[in-house]
């Protein structure tokens, strides 16, 4: 893209010091609700700052207009997917898959590796709902709870809590941010996952030895009480059984077949409310709403229901009454909207030439592969500092770099890799990020004494600049490209 008049370095970051002022207030007056709506105000008002520089260097509004659009369009298949995984939370919540998952995980504390318990049951519940937010909020302040009465500082066990939330969230294709970084870096979302395998792996192994290493410092007994409640609430309420593991077992033999993301989740969704109607026929009628008559109509509502609304399983337990729910489509909508009034700002700051104008001086002292991902590394955390929420760390700098890490022959996913190592899992470490308000506020731990004791959150960026200036696990553009022709050889020769 050319542009009549090139701007300068001042006009390129005025609708970022803007964006970070609105955030930065947002963050003051609304705390964690200010990705509820004010966040997203804030982005439309920089774009609009963006767009009238663009204007005053001759740039047209059609040319702004055409890229904002294009930065929406380029999402929107990762906004089709969201919609859909709220849709598969709802029948997987509804069929007892979720339960089961957290019930067997629960299973694996063992006073004696607390720590490291705590952090694979948070892994475990993470990556079965894709949400880190709702795990730490649930499954953590129990073990929060637990953890204090064995006599174990809370900033340990906020630190394994977060460490294993945060694993699940990056890795599980039902989270956003998930989605969110192969749409900006332009891959998929399964080749994004296979390829942070490789830098997430080693971190969470190195965290859960150091949980397992700090564990033998703290001595006690356990009261089980705790744990045994939430257990027999979710027995009381649904038929727990190794069976409902089915489902996602062929979603994951669908993924290894690398079936497309959106008619993988859209059967696992399908799945789902086959499995519930199946073993669940008491919930089926709860959520239908239906306590008689047809149990065709009442399966039928209640799939539609768990897919599309909002819904949820009450229990003998509010703790577990908070973990037994899910929004279905209809929960995804305010993360949509946060997504496409981020790519409009975006959008339109690519579309002014301004973001070239800013990664041109940053990558003026980039001479190799490995100080271009450690650049964007340092770009991902530095926005979850100054712009305090996760989405704009992932989606700024994605915009920012996508074209320099093309013109270095690398592929997209290392991009995405990247971005999920950097800006996920560091937005939690922030005080003042809409992560750290949140994290810090539910389980009543200041970010400041947990921050010491997130060992997976910090490694994850140091991993990804470690395998990037060793060269290690990094795809070439060819390589990417080659994957995908040979795939494509071998679906001729298999229909042939």
């Amino acid at each position: 893209m050319t542009y009549t008049k090139q701007p300068s370095i001042l006009q390129a970051i005025a609708p970022i010091l803007l964006l970070i002022a609105l955030l930065g207030l947002n963050v003051w007056y609304f705390g964690e609700d200010s990705s509820y709506g004010p966040n997203q105000i804030a982005l439309l008002l920089s774009a609009g700052v963006a767009a009238l520089v663009g204007l005053r260097n001759s740039v047209s509004w059609d040319t702004v207009y055409d890229g904002i659009v294009e930065s929406i369009s380029s999402a929107m298949g990762a906004i089709i997917i969201l919609l859909l995984i709220g849709a598969l939370a709802g029948t997987w919540l509804m069929s007892g898959i979720v339960p089961a998952m957290i019930y067997y995980g629960l299973h694996v504390l063992n006073p004696t590796i607390f720590l490291f318990a705590a952090c694979i049951v948070c892994a475990v519940v993470s990556l079965a709902t894709g949400s880190s937010w709702s795990t730490v909020a649930t499954v953590g302040i129990a073990l929060m709870g637990i953890g204090t009465t064995l006599g174990i500082s809370e900033g340990w066990v906020a630190g394994a809590v977060i460490s294993g939330a945060y694993f699940g969230d990056k890795m599980s294709p039902l989270s956003d941010t998930t989605n969110l970084a192969p749409a900006i870096a332009g891959t998929d979302l399964f080749t994004h996952i296979r390829h942070m395998f490789w830098t997430t792996v080693p971190s969470i192994s190195i965290s859960l030895l150091v949980f397992l290493i700090a564990g033998f410092f703290f001595s006690g007994n356990t009261d089980q009480e705790q744990v045994d409640v939430l257990l027999n609430a979710m027995q009381e309420k649904f038929h727990i059984s190794p069976w409902l593991f089915i489902v996602p077992a062929l979603v994951i033999v669908l993924i290894i077949k690398k079936v497309p993301a959106i008619p993988a989740l859209l059967a696992g969704s399908l799945l789902g409310g086959v499995a519930a109607i199946i073993f669940q026929p008491d919930i089926v009628r709860e959520i239908a709403g239906m306590d008689s008559g047809s149990y065709f109509e009442a399966s039928y509502v209640a799939l539609v229901k768990s897919m599309a609304l909002e819904t949820g399983v009450v229990t003998s337990n509010e703790t577990v009454n908070d973990l037994l729910s899910a929004k279905g489509m209809e929960g995804m909508m305010n993360t949509v909207w946060l997504i496409v009034c981020a790519l409009s700002f975006g959008g339109a700051m690519y579309a002014t030439g301004l973001l070239k104008r800013m990664t041109d001086g940053i990558l003026s002292v980039v001479n190799s592969a490995g100080s271009l991902i450690a650049a964007t590394a340092g770009t991902c955390v530095f926005f979850n500092f100054t712009a305090s929420d996760q989405y704009l760390a992932i989606v700024v700098p994605g915009k920012m770099y996508a074209d320099a890490f093309k013109n270095r022959n690398l592929a997209p996913e290392n991009l995405s890799r990247t971005l999920e190592d950097s800006g996920t899992v560091t937005s939690v470490l922030i005080p003042w990020n809409t992560c750290g308000v949140a994290q810090s506020g539910v389980l009543s731990v200041a970010t400041i004494t947990y921050l010491p004791y997130c060992v997976f959150n910090y490694i994850s960026p140091l991993m990804t600049i470690l395998f990037g200036l060793m060269g290690w696990k990094v795809n070439p553009l060819h390589q990417s490209a080659q994957d995908a022709m040979n795939e494509e050889d071998i679906e001729v020769v298999e229909e042939a």
